[in-house]
């Protein structure tokens, strides 16, 4: 199982491939839609995510796509399963299986998050439903005295134990311990929350015996908080992001995938390319796991309508591939012209 376990991480963080996630609750794709005008119901998020999914020419840059519980369970216009779809386009099915982030009892302004109840049977009927990977996002939040140890240490006790279930049950592992850039932190804070937070996640992972060579780490780059008076520059944000990396991650994960976490689309791309680009020892695939950096344009082309279609195909198409170019170092200024 674990042989076969590590050639769906390394298929997931191929050259030059990234996933997409798709995985945004009926809430997050409700908010979405909203500004757009389009009416979020079942059928019009099935008919977005199908979209995407049936880009022609899209796995060639997307290795895996995670899916959200609604849209696993939901069948495209022809009436073939999505997981099927996808994996008829070479693209990898995933599912997000935490149940969000909640209030940790006695750390006020921080959360936990809830989903290990019940977690090895959901994951057995997802397995089956075709899903080969899943991921947990854990939430951090950044002030002068937060997070609390009682907050990291939670939130890295259950990534550690949703991690084990995966692969248990013949899943992937993505662990995301998503440190947030709301806040007026300097990017120097973020880079020691996040070194804390590595650090306590690895140490996790190893006291539940969690194959590290069959798991793939989801981390938010190091930046500047969104409300900083400085905001770092795209190479400092690379440095800093890599210099982490190296002194936290063990070189026995096969793949690392960026999230964008709020960053504009571009700027994730930039980013991702800054880090690829940098000298040095990188013993792991460094590439991307984006949502909204990887959807908004294709959204706002396709606008709920079916003669949009190919227009948001384009766009996501685009996205696609400048962030693949990324994760190759060779993403230009050039290729958004063209």
């Amino acid at each position: 199982m674990s042989q076969e376990l590590e050639s769906i991480a390394a298929a997931l963080v191929a050259d030059g491939k990234g996933i997409l996630a798709a995985d945004e609750s009926v809430a997050t794709a409700t908010r979405r839609f909203d500004p757009l005008g389009i009416l979020s119901t079942e059928q019009s998020r099935r008919a977005y995510r199908e979209m995407l999914f049936t880009t022609p020419g899209a796995a060639e840059f997307i290795s895996g796509a995670i899916l959200y519980d609604e849209t696993i369970r939901q069948k495209s216009a022809g009436g073939t399963p999505l997981a099927e779809v996808l994996s008829s386009e070479g693209i990898v099915p995933g599912i997000k299986v935490d149940t969000g982030a909640e209030p940790l009892a006695g750390a006020p302004d921080e959360t936990v998050t809830e989903g290990l109840d019940g977690l090895r049977d959901r994951l057995a009927a997802y397995h089956g439903m075709g899903a080969r990977f899943a991921k947990w996002r854990a939430v951090i939040r950044i002030t002068d005295r937060l997070p609390s140890g009682a907050c990291v240490s939670a939130n890295a006790h259950a990534l550690a134990r949703y991690a084990t279930l995966c692969q248990e049950q013949g899943l992937v592992p993505i662990v995301e311990p998503e440190v947030l850039m709301n806040g007026a932190h300097p990017i120097e804070r973020c880079e020691e929350v996040t070194a804390t937070m590595l650090h306590a996640v690895f140490h996790a992972l190893f006291e539940q015996g969690v194959a590290l060579e069959a798991m793939l780490l989801k981390p938010s780059m190091v930046i500047s908080g969104k409300d900083c008076s400085r905001q770092a520059s795209v190479q400092e944000v690379a440095t800093a992001t890599l210099r982490c990396l190296r002194r936290h991650v063990p070189a026995a994960v096969p793949g690392i995938v960026f999230l964008s976490g709020g960053q504009k689309d571009r700027l994730a791309t930039a980013h991702l390319d800054a880090i690829n680009r940098l000298p040095g020892p990188k013993p792991w695939k460094l590439s991307f796991s984006y949502g909204r950096a990887l959807q908004d344009a294709a959204l706002a082309a396709w606008h709920g309508r079916d003669e949009n279609l190919s227009a948001g195909q384009r766009d996501f198409h685009h996205r696609a591939r400048c962030n693949s170019a990324a994760a190759r170092g060779e993403y230009t200024d050039a290729m958004e012209a063209g």
